[in-house]
């Protein structure tokens, strides 16, 4: 159950990402920021991605540890 919602959670996170790069990109075509912008947005949007994935990860282990006591 743990893993699921892990999963669950990860997917939630990606589907965020990708509403992120679309306003990003929608944004650059429109002008409103420059390529080099874009990419770096893009770059801090993997990052942020990359790091609550992790943070999933840390928290389903902690979880699975916690339940293999009991």
């Amino acid at each position: 159950v743990v893993k699921d919602m892990a999963e669950t959670g990860k997917v939630r996170v990606r589907g965020q990402r990708s509403d992120a790069r679309d306003a990003v990109k929608k944004a650059e075509k429109d002008g409103k920021i420059t390529e080099d912008d874009m990419g770096r947005m893009e770059d801090e949007i993997q990052k942020l991605t990359d790091r609550f994935v992790k943070e999933i990860d840390v928290h389903v282990q902690k979880k699975e540890a916690e339940i293999l006591q009991v």
